[in-house]
């Protein structure tokens, strides 16, 4: 294969079904509304979003006025497919076009919160340590729920014209895909509902409802229309189910299968979270499906710099690429520095850079089966590694931090990120780490505490530094540290408190390293492993 130039590997994209045998039987993807109204399948998939818009009493017809801003509707056909990559529906959506908005006209703020990948792993730790059930809800057109607080107009629906008023335009009543406020007027249309249910905000993650009364407990999960319910009991689920079928056209889809585009496998006695569809449309959309693999994602001799090599062909490729790979690492915490390394070079992209993103897609390749496993521990500790490569960056020497965290055996959190600032000495580089790593450790034991398992024991923080472990305990404050003054009597302060204490470990057992630099096979391996990234358990059998 030719891996010479940009053009020579990565392919145009092409729509593909995983299960080949059904190909002939899609229509494809229109390119237009008359084209799709031409079309049964596609015809019939406008006509119930039309009905459904309707039906939800979105928008009322007005006379068009000259002063009015209105934006464009455009409709989005696309095949929606189930987990295993076969055709569920032909799925036709009406969305707004948000660029013709205007801020303080028909917008004002659309910051809406998601909830964080760390918050699920957390709460699925503890649902599965506790045998509670663990299902997932699916919301139709779950943005018109929102309400609107601003007066937004839009041009009629292509083919779905009003007869009668042909030169109308659409006063919207409720949110529309595509308006730059839907998610937040969505969010808090639910965040509202369910708080009448009983539910509580989490103050760590806004997008986490906790519900606790006598001995029943249930969490929501809110991540955009992605839901996830976890009760302590069935007949508690379907109360809730009920009250929110009510209020929003909402169904349960049942236990947790396929959720934000991962596989979710639970057995009698583990989950396992893979992104294995989702990582082989990335290989074949750039064509190395049949590439060789690599034995690890990044090489353990030479630093990208941004100044060797010549530009790339194809830019908004390579970045649409390494944003890819990002959202990989929510199950592939194996790949973070790699990806870390690529995407520091987004701005201006080199060869060697994209020889580098291609040694990870060739490592995926080789593991792409791999995945995240969870399973019933302990939960009544959190422990962390935290590593620095100092001065690591070639261009900057910039250091490269990484910590990961664990509740029991379970990985919860974990971090690859270059430092801000230069440190001046490999001590204050690591004490920098330690000082990112106790602030993920904070909140985590506070999100715990919101969820009604508080931590009586302290968090070991591992470090392979002893200069940073001693400034970490002991009152010391002299030339070379009191430039890092806050970091030092935050970490002190909640070593003080208890809460936290950093100690000593050998380099050879510091999981972190595999977040700060390149490894060798076998410590990468080792590591691998350590970090719960292995094939899916060999039987699914006994899932419920």
């Amino acid at each position: 294969m030719n891996t010479r130039s940009m053009s020579g590997i990565f392919k145009p994209k092409t729509h593909f079904n995983l299960n080949m045998s059904t190909t002939p039987l899609l229509s494809p993807l229109p390119k237009s509304p008359t084209e799709a109204l031409s079309n049964p399948n596609w015809k019939n998939a406008m006509t119930d979003e039309f009905r459904a818009l309707i039906d939800n009493k979105t928008w009322e017809l007005v006379p068009k006025q000259p002063s009015m801003n209105i934006v464009r509707s455009m409709w989005i056909f696309k095949h929606k497919k189930k987990a295993d990559g076969t055709l569920e529906r032909y799925k036709a959506r009406l969305v707004c076009d948000g660029r013709s908005q205007q801020v303080g006209v028909d917008c004002g703020e659309t910051f809406s919160p998601v909830v964080k990948p760390a918050t699920i792993r957390t709460v699925l730790s503890l649902a599965l340590s506790k045998s509670w059930p663990i299902h997932q809800l699916d919301v139709k057109n779950a943005f018109l729920h929102g309400n609107l607080n601003e007066t937004v107009f839009m041009h009629q629906p292509m083919g779905f014209h009003d007869p009668t008023y042909p030169n109308h335009v659409c006063l919207l009543k409720k949110s529309l895909y595509g308006l730059k406020q839907a998610p937040r007027a969505w969010y808090q249309r639910f965040a509202d509902f369910v708080s009448k249910m009983g539910f509580k905000h989490s103050q760590c993650d806004h997008s986490l409802f906790i519900f606790n009364q006598g001995h029943q407990m249930a969490f929501i999960l809110l991540y955009v229309d992605d839901i996830l319910l976890i009760t302590s009991s069935d007949d508690l689920r379907k109360k809730f189910m009920t009250r929110l079928s009510k209020e929003f056209a909402m169904k349960d889809l049942g236990p947790l299968s396929y959720f934000l585009g991962i596989s979710v496998t639970r057995d009698s006695t583990s989950i396992f979270l893979s992104q294995e569809k989702y990582a082989r449309e990335i290989l074949e959309r750039v064509g190395l499906s049949d590439c060789n693999p690599a034995a690890t994602p990044v090489d353990t001799q030479n630093k990208l710099s941004s100044n060797n090599g010549t530009p790339v062909d194809n830019i908004t490729e390579y970045r649409s690429l390494a944003g890819a790979l990002q959202y990989l690492t929510f199950t592939r915490p194996d790949i973070s520095y790699a990806v870390q390394q690529v995407c520091l070079h987004m701005h201006d992209p080199k060869t060697i850079h994209l020889n580098a993103l291609k040694r990870i897609l060739r490592y995926i390749k080789g593991t792409i089966s791999y995945g995240l496993h969870i399973q019933p521990s302990s939960t009544s500790s959190l422990t962390a590694y935290t590593d620095a490569d100092w001065g690591g960056c070639p261009d900057t020497r910039r250091s490269t931090s990484g910590y990961c965290v664990y509740m029991g055996d379970n990985l919860l959190s974990w971090s690859s990120k270059r430092q801000p600032t230069l440190s001046r000495s490999s001590a204050e580089a690591e004490y920098r780490g330690v000082a990112n790593v106790v602030s993920e450790v904070c909140w985590l034991r506070n999100l715990l505490l919101e969820l009604y398992h508080p931590l009586q024991r302290a968090t070991l923080v591992y470090c392979d530094n002893v200069s940073a472990i001693y400034l970490s305990g002991n009152p010391v404050q002299h030339q070379r540290t009191k430039h890092v003054e806050m970091d030092i009597h935050f970490v002190r302060e909640k070593v003080a408190k208890g809460e936290v204490r950093v100690l000593h470990v050998p380099s050879r057992y510091q999981i972190a390293d595999i977040f700060t630099k390149g490894l060798p096979k076998v410590l990468f391996d080792d590591f691998r492993t350590s970090l719960n990234i292995r094939d899916p358990p060999v039987s699914t059998a006994g899932e419920y």
